[in-house]
């Protein structure tokens, strides 16, 4: 018999606004870590993105500042939780804000990218939560502009990417700052060394919630992989998205430059789209993922920056027009569609440079991808290329089960043009 908020004795402010959400039983990491973490306990989770791990650590930190209320410290907060990217951090505040809206907690956003002036003001009196990027946190501490030295809990949230983005001197900094008696929580995706090794100096006698290995995909998100050349993955691409039954697509590029390029091309094609990366100003961050959660634009255009903070459950496709140079940043990719119980489709487009790459995604969720190959832009050069690109992954060798080898239609070129002129088809 499966559990339900109810019987997590969680408070009832926090009931009446899940009740509102819709939500009445646990995802598997909630249920896991929600009742820990009502004890009191330092807690490392393991979980694949897109199973409720925002919820698993905001319910519990917002049942602590209701069942002790206590004004908040002058310049500080009460609670700490440092995330990757400023979507994410704007995405866990929001969060924070829907499960606290009959208790509403002070919460403010800390990141980049725009003037320090509002977030030093909303510091002043104190907040409850501080949900922040490390840079621009450490920025402020070290202005003498925010104190923590009062903090009762603090969380990392998508740990692993924060130490692959470089921010692993900064969250020292910050830690070295806080008190060294207060909750402590870890969530990753992943389980590297280096995520182990800061575990083991931030927690203190942790409890465990492992739901899936680290690195594995979603089981109810089919993938499949494209072989074409690199000069016809706009074409490819365009042809996919024009395929009934899209619904919204992110498409994820290895640069930012592609991603504006691919954005370009296919708005000029008739399809809405946003591009989102890391040269977009704060505001055109935001404007194109509001866009993108409303509606208004079908398709988001994203680099790796954004693997982590796009939760919306409509994505019914991920496409990759280019594969990742990491190979778990395929897994938290694919990881934007699948959400809310969905099922979602993930389809990669590997040119004959990135051929390794696919090998390296292939051995890290132990699986080959299933083979699209009735297109026109089906390359067998790409399919059997031994190119290596500059930058490789790594992790441990798993089996791999070969594919069945089936017959493949062979195109005409009269074929490939006509459905070139097709997809570009307003």
């Amino acid at each position: 018999m499966s559990i339900t908020f109810t019987d997590l004795s969680l408070a009832p402010s926090l009931l009446r606004a899940l009740a509102d959400e819709g939500y009445t039983t646990p995802t598997p990491i909630q249920a896991g870590s929600i009742p820990i973490l009502l004890q009191g306990r330092d807690l490392l989770g393991m979980a694949q993105t897109g199973t409720g791990k925002t919820a698993s650590f905001a319910l519990p930190l917002l049942h602590r500042l209701a069942e002790t209320p206590r004004q908040a410290p002058a310049g500080g907060a009460r609670v700490l939780v440092l995330a990757p990217t400023r979507e994410l951090v704007s995405q866990i505040a929001d969060g924070f804000e829907r499960f606290g809206r009959y208790q509403q907690p002070r919460v403010t956003t800390i990141f980049g990218g725009v003037s320090q002036v509002n977030q030093v003001n909303a510091l002043k009196d104190g907040v409850d939560i501080i949900v922040a990027a490390p840079g621009r946190l450490l920025d402020l501490v070290e202005q003498g502009l925010c104190d923590l030295s009062q903090l009762e809990a603090l969380v990392l949230d998508e740990a692993d990417q924060m130490l692959d983005m470089g921010f692993a001197k900064p969250i020292e900094r910050i830690v070295a700052t806080l008190p060294k008696e207060r909750h402590t929580l870890l969530f990753s995706a992943t389980m590297p060394k280096s995520i182990a090794a800061l575990a083991e100096s931030l927690l203190q006698d942790p409890a465990k919630v492992e739901i899936a290995p680290p690195s594995t995909t979603v089981d109810r998100i089919e993938q499949s992989v494209m072989f074409v050349n690199a000069a016809d993955k706009k074409d490819a691409l365009l042809s996919l998205l024009r395929t009934p039954g899209i619904g919204q697509a992110v498409v994820f590029t290895l640069q930012k430059n592609i991603a504006n390029e691919v954005c370009t091309f296919i708005t000029e094609a008739g399809i809405t789209a946003e591009a989102l990366h890391g040269n977009k100003s704060q505001g055109q961050r935001e404007r194109a993922l509001d866009a993108f959660r409303s509606g208004a634009a079908q398709v988001l255009v994203a680099t790796d920056i954004a693997a982590r903070g796009i939760d919306v459950d409509t994505v019914t496709h991920v496409f990759n027009h280019d594969l990742p140079s990491l190979p778990e940043s395929y897994v938290h990719r694919i990881g934007r569609t699948g959400r809310a119980g969905r099922s979602g489709f993930a389809v990669t487009l590997c040119d004959a440079e990135q051929r390794a790459w696919l090998h390296d995604v292939e051995r890290e969720i132990g699986r080959t991808l299933s083979v699209h190959d009735d297109h026109p832009w089906h390359s067998e050069e790409a399919r059997h290329s031994t190119m290596r690109p500059p930058v490789l992954g790594g992790g441990p060798v798993k089996q791999i089960k070969p594919q069945k080898k089936r017959e493949r239609k062979v195109w005409t070129e009269e074929e490939k043009n006509a459905a070139r002129a097709a997809a570009k088809m307003t």
